[in-house]
């Protein structure tokens, strides 16, 4: 029998599938805000989900809502093909493997998404594979400790404790120390910013940085912040929660929370910061960018106008998203190979 997330889902793919003009159509007027018009089947997808009735995962109780972040990112991923994958230990915590069929021998340490609150291995298996696949870097995901149960330094920690992890086990791993890169996504992608700073400090090996709208300032006071507060899959209501469960008190400003904030040593990895035009984040991470470069870090910036946070988990229905990922996985490719 057909579970109503399941038909729902179903929905959504064929939704997605249709000729660009259709969605146009079937979306309604433009959304244009900034000088940036939404994709077409952007707008489809956000208009299905308010129809629906979905949710959003900060107006469940925790359990519920991290039930609800990996159906939403199930309904998105399609089937990746991957050459293959390996659950395994690292510093302790579960991770995950993701081997291409052509293996170029570099590696990419990634962290997920979700608020430090939602996602695990589950939720960000599609992308994983994805970028394994198209950049032919292996990436392994690591599943670090959840806040509100665990608040700062869990995650933190956890993070600087599986790159030094994965630098001692570079030989069993099967790759070369020089080519180790970290990366991440939202809350990951601020996990992969301090893993980089520390790396620098410390002078454990780091070749590249990949962060994908990442989430650099926890004061948030941005022109980005107020324009998509809501209506854009990230809300104002799942920032203040997740900000009241990880930082549980501490300083917004603190730099190993607030990378924005930090000072940049010399030494850092080369840097992709990738951005979304309709996205609560997207000023932030921009301007960390512009941070790197200020202290001498090669960075490239690269902002998609047209998409919403999130879209990094978009790899199995749709177009715009699925090819501004494929083109993040090129250029991670060509940092590593």
């Amino acid at each position: 029998m057909l579970t109503r997330e399941r038909v729902e889902a179903l929905g959504l793919r064929a939704a997605m599938a249709l000729p660009q003009r259709v969605q146009r159509v079937l979306g309604g007027r433009p959304v244009v805000r900034d000088g940036q018009t939404l994709a077409a089947d952007l707008r489809l997808m956000l208009l299905l989900q308010r129809l629906v009735r979905e949710r959003g995962a900060e107006t469940l109780p925790i359990p519920e809502g991290r039930a609800a972040v990996r159906r939403h990112s199930a309904a998105t991923a399609g089937r990746q093909p991957i050459g293959s994958v390996r659950d395994l230990r690292v510093a302790g915590l579960p991770a995950r493997l993701y081997t291409p069929t052509r293996d170029c021998g570099a590696l990419l340490l990634f962290f997920h998404g979700g608020g430090y609150m939602y996602g695990d291995l589950e939720s960000h298996d599609a992308p994983c594979r994805f970028l394994a696949e198209r950049s032919g870097v292996r990436v392994l995901a690591v599943d670090y400790r959840l806040s509100p149960e665990l608040p700062f330094p869990a995650a933190y920690d956890d993070a600087l404790a599986a790159h030094r992890w994965v630098v001692e086990h570079a030989d069993e791993l099967g790759v070369d120390p020089a080519r180790i890169a970290v990366g991440g996504d939202s809350a990951g992608g601020n996990l992969a910013t301090v893993v980089a700073i520390e790396a620098a400090r410390t002078g454990l090996p780091l070749a590249f940085q990949l962060l994908v709208y990442p989430v650099t300032d926890a004061v948030r006071d941005t022109d980005s912040a107020r324009l998509f507060a809501d209506g854009f899959y990230l809300t104002k209501g799942f920032m203040d929660l997740a900000g009241r469960s990880y930082i549980a008190g501490q300083d917004e400003r603190d730099p190993r929370i607030s990378p924005l904030y930090a000072d940049l040593p010399a030494g850092m990895a080369p840097a992709l910061v990738v951005t979304a035009g309709f996205d609560p984040l997207r000023d932030e991470g921009e301007a960390y960018a512009r941070r790197l470069a200020e202290a001498g870090v090669p960075v490239e910036m690269h902002r998609f106008p047209d998409q919403i946070h999130g879209f990094f988990n978009v790899v199995g229905v749709g177009r715009t998203s699925r090819a501004a990922n494929a083109a993040i996985a090129a250029k991670l490719g060509a940092a590593l190979s």
